[in-house]
């Protein structure tokens, strides 16, 4: 049966496009189309039955944003897709309407010309079925989420306990220096809200952070993260020097690698091609962490579509001692990049999500 979406912009170009990318997909179908807030929620309150919906952020008489809190306060169930603009402006709400429970987001494509390219149909129907839990049309299945979705009376699918995996070795503290490295995508700037605020202001070693989001977004995010942490976060600049109890966020469009030198380790960041389409790409930070001189390197693996990560993770372990901490599968948003790692036979500890932060202390050293 097809998934019927909801389309709501107040754009009639836009409407037709994502409508012509809908209808590209046999598995999905335009349920409804919506030209503001407003009437998108007469559509939902006539129609509830979307599976899911692909939603404005400005538009006239009701934003985005007020929709979103209006359907969270109505406890609205199906998955909800942002579609933002790339400004300040729109890279704050966005971050906004994740925190209120969106899914994820696309971005609008900034001329004419490009709300025809493959970049942005790949992008939105990637995350279409990343939302309705489908698998990939011919490629691997690296989503984590199994075989396509199989519904059950009341459309929830069966969620499948994850097995606990037994430490290894004690992720407890070393006498020389470490790093944590962390990883996240689909779901990542909500659960690094729940993390990154139970961390304590000293952490014993710096962090570097990969969260998959596009050029011009991950700056509101390390603000958001900022207002509600006792740690402190930046976006990743080229050269940074890598400092105790300091937090470095990817820069969205570049990839971020550590470099080791005399007068102290550092970040850079390029322009070079994505990897997987992945530009920050977590596999390359970590690759670049091989036979670095840390004592211990604390990676950590959080919700997130695919499988990035799970290959530099090997490669490091290979070479330097890590201690591997992988979210749960009840808590993910998406449990695809978790599960990839743990399936690798990579992890150490499997973790609610309100666990993590108190484990990467502990692997610290912190308490």
């Amino acid at each position: 049966m097809q998934k019927k979406i909801l389309i709501v912009d107040d754009s009639a170009l836009m409407r037709s496009v994502i409508s012509d990318i809908i209808k590209s997909d046999e598995r999905l179908a335009v349920g409804g189309v919506a030209r503001d807030g407003l009437d998108a929620l007469e559509h939902v309150h006539r129609n509830g039955d979307y599976d899911a919906v692909l939603l404005d952020i400005n538009m006239p008489k009701m934003n985005g944003l007020d929709v979103l809190e209006q359907l969270k306060k109505e406890r609205y169930r199906p998955p909800i897709i942002m579609v933002s603009t790339l400004t300040k402006e729109g890279a704050a709400e966005t971050i906004k309407a994740l925190e209120l429970g969106a899914f994820e987001f696309v971005t609008k494509p900034g001329s004419f010309a490009q709300t025809r390219s493959s970049d942005f149909k790949c992008d939105l129907l990637s995350k279409l079925e990343a939302a309705l839990r489908l698998t990939p049309k011919n490629k691997p299945n690296l989503s984590g989420q199994g075989t396509p979705l199989q519904e059950s009376k009341n459309s929830e699918p069966t969620i499948k306990m994850p097995e606990i995996i037994t430490p290894k070795r004690r992720g407890g503290p070393t006498n020389g220096r470490t790093l944590i490295a962390l990883a996240c995508s689909t779901g990542g700037p909500k659960a690094l809200q729940v993390v990154m605020p139970m961390l304590p202001e000293k952490l014993n070693a710096a962090m570097l952070i990969v969260q998959h989001m596009p050029e011009g977004f991950t700056l509101s995010l390390v603000n958001r993260l900022n207002e509600m942490s006792r740690v402190d976060i930046k976006e990743a600049e080229d050269g940074d020097i890598l400092k105790k109890d300091q937090v470095y966020l990817a820069k969205g469009g570049f990839q971020m690698k550590f470099n080791e030198a005399a007068t102290g380790n550092y970040l850079s960041l390029t322009k070079d091609p994505p990897r997987g389409g992945l530009r920050p790409c977590a596999d390359i930070m970590y690759e670049s962490l091989v036979n670095s001189s840390y004592d211990k390197i604390v990676c950590v693996v959080l919700t997130g579509m695919g499988a990035d990560g799970t290959s530099g993770i090997r490669q490091l372990k290979a070479t330097n001692n890590v201690y591997v901490i992988a979210q749960d599968e009840p808590t993910c948003v998406v449990y695809g990049m978790p599960r990839a790692v743990a399936d690798a036979g990579l992890v150490d500890e499997v973790l609610p999500l309100d666990q993590i932060a108190g484990a990467i202390a502990r692997a610290t050293g912190v308490r």
